[in-house]
């Protein structure tokens, strides 16, 4: 065992190597150590090690050069010359203790993605993942909270870097150079508007099949989304453990063949209510694998670097397609009835698969697979539930979206209880929320710097304060106007908090972590529609919009207050205490440099 003051190649002492005498084993290396023109070095103590009296008995004099108690020459206590003997160096300067957490970012060193297949055995790469694998899986050893608080320090150089590589610039479009993204991009505008063009058709079926009903209405649009609040989570372990690309391709061929049967169904007449039940809840199954593999198929097409653009580039597409897919729709039912509609959108996944199959795999940055094991969805919740960043965005979104974000309620209901406007100007009404999320996210799109949680804070509250403004709106012209920039402020938020949750975690655990992400965003929001529509039933059509901006208002508040709390807390701990969750990350790399290598 070699302590801390000596070097690993030296004899250890007379008890321990040679002859049991003292004498060493190799007489030539000896005669080396014994000559007084090839000094020997020696390592200067630490400051703090403790004084071992045995060690020092047996240690020559160092004012006699009397020699050690063995009295043979070339041993480790043989003695050296003052004039040969160098002088100690400089005591190693102690390391500053780490400061105070940025909630802000996430570590820098966790999330840091192996762009080619030899970083993985590189090694200043290794030493990243280890220390990515140690932030991934700290809550497991009962320090989740402490470890993500130590480690949010020292990531702020590192995440000073990621702003700088984004910081290159390149324009609003800047993620298109990329040819993967560009197929990818291009078919998701044309699936994107069959998408649109399919739920106008599907609940004009409904209504037309069950004779008006907005109860059979509600059924459809409940069993669409009842997969991803029973199923969302198994969805991100599904987009973990298998290739994204393959993944995809499923999805986007089993939804296709949903909307072709639903077709067939409606064009030969023999469609019931009951199909149109079975077949919604079959797509709500096949989005809920959908939804995470696509969120997290992104930053490995384009990079950490263009990943904000590419995702402001999506909501531009989707919001773009919102746009144009239900006037499509009106269109073409009145023309051809509802059956070609939904062929339309089968024949448009085909799109998705063209860019899918024709992108260009070595272009691609995919995160290697996790390997099938026992608990790993309750592994990410464990990830989630140790890293205070992720868990201020997820409350935030939470908030919003169940209370801020019902307009398909709240926008219906001013337009009509309180402005006394027919379907005609609520559908002028939503297309200028539409509007206004179109342009956010091509704002978002022109934004190269990192998001971080004070982005989201600050928009939070205008967002609640926008939406609040346009309840109390007088005139439903000033109605329309103010809808715009809440609009915005929507879309502006929303991009900011995607990127911040997908840069923020390691690339193993992206998919179940966009999973719950998705799960809180979509999946509150059935939640709070009702609610929101009791108050409007009870206190008028604005308290609505109203109340829901005020919740925002406090959620945001709430948000940055928990923020700047923890950081304050942080930086009144001492360096100890700082440090004394590092045997559990060092403990917990391990952990998954084994899972890694299928051991």
């Amino acid at each position: 065992m070699t302590s801390a003051n000596e070097r690993p190649d030296e004899p250890e002492g007379p008890a321990t190597r040679g002859d049991r005498g003292g004498r060493s084993a190799h007489p030539a290396r000896s005669a080396a150590l014994a000559s007084p023109a090839r000094p020997r070095r020696r390592r200067p103590a630490a400051p703090s090690a403790p004084h071992t009296p045995a060690r020092t008995a047996a240690r020559p004099d160092a004012a006699t050069g009397t020699p050690s108690s063995t009295g043979k020459a070339g041993t480790f206590h043989e003695p050296v010359a003052d004039a040969a003997r160098p002088a100690p160096g400089p005591v190693p300067p102690v390391p500053p203790a780490p400061g105070p957490p940025d909630t802000e970012r996430p570590n820098a060193a966790e999330t840091r993605e192996a762009e080619t297949p030899a970083a993985d055995t590189a090694g200043a790469e290794a030493s990243a993942a280890e220390t990515a694998g140690a932030e991934a899986t700290a809550a497991e050893t009962g320090a989740g909270e402490a470890t993500a608080a130590e480690t949010a320090g020292a990531e702020a150089a590192g995440a000073e870097v990621v702003g700088e590589e984004a910081g290159g610039g390149g324009g609003m479009f800047r993620s298109l150079r990329n040819r993967n993204f560009r197929l990818y991009a291009a078919g998701q505008v044309v699936s994107n508007t069959g998408t649109w063009m399919q739920r106008v058709a599907q609940d004009w079926l409904v209504l037309d099949l069950a004779h008006g009903s907005g109860t059979a209405l509600g059924i459809t649009t409940g069993l669409q989304f009842l997969p991803m609040l029973l199923f969302g989570l198994w969805g991100g372990v599904i987009a973990d453990r298998y290739p994204k690309r393959r993944v995809l391709m499923l999805t986007q061929v089993s939804m296709g063949v949903l909307a072709l049967v639903l077709g067939l169904l409606s064009i030969s007449g023999s469609a019931q209510v009951w199909h149109v039940y079975v077949l919604a809840f079959g797509l709500g199954v096949a989005t809920v694998v959908d939804n995470p593999s696509r969120q997290s198929f992104v930053v490995e097409m384009v990079g950490r670097r263009d990943l904000p653009n590419a995702i402001a580039l999506n909501s531009a597409t989707f919001n773009g397609a919102r746009l144009l897919g239900p006037a499509v729709a009106g269109v073409l039912i009145a023309l051809i009835g509802t059956g070609p509609v939904f062929l339309v959108n089968a024949a448009s996944f085909g799109a998705v698969l063209f860019g899918l199959y024709a992108m260009r795999a070595d272009e691609l940055h995919p995160a290697a697979p996790v390997k099938r094991a026992k608990g790993q969805l309750r592994e990410g919740l464990r990830y989630v539930r140790g890293r205070r960043d992720l868990v201020l965005v997820l409350v935030l979104i939470g908030f919003l979206a169940m209370f801020g974000m019902n307009f398909n309620i709240t926008v219906a209901l001013v337009a009509k209880e309180v402005f006394h406007t027919d379907a005609s100007a609520f559908g002028l009404a939503s297309s200028m929320l539409a509007v206004g999320a179109l342009s956010g996210a091509l704002l978002a799109a022109r934004r190269v710097a990192r998001p971080r949680l004070r982005l989201l804070v600050a928009v939070g509250l205008v967002f609640g304060a926008l939406e609040a403004v346009t309840g109390l709106a007088p005139t439903y012209w000033s109605f329309l106007v103010l809808l715009v920039p809440t609009g915005i402020a929507m879309m502006t938020i929303m991009t900011a908090a995607n990127a911040t949750v997908q840069l923020g975690v390691a690339p193993e655990m992206r998919g179940r972590v966009m999973a719950l992400y998705m799960l809180v965003f979509l999946g509150t929001n059935p939640l709070g529609a009702p609610a929101i529509g009791w108050l409007a039933q009870q206190f008028g059509a604005r308290a609505s919009l109203v109340l829901g901006g005020l919740v925002s208002v406090v959620a945001s508040l709430a948000v940055g207050a928990l923020a700047a709390r923890w950081s304050a807390d942080w930086g009144r701990g001492t360096p100890g205490e700082r440090g004394a969750a590092r045997p559990a990350l060092w403990a917990s790399a391990a952990r998954l440099r084994r899972v890694r290598a299928g051991g």
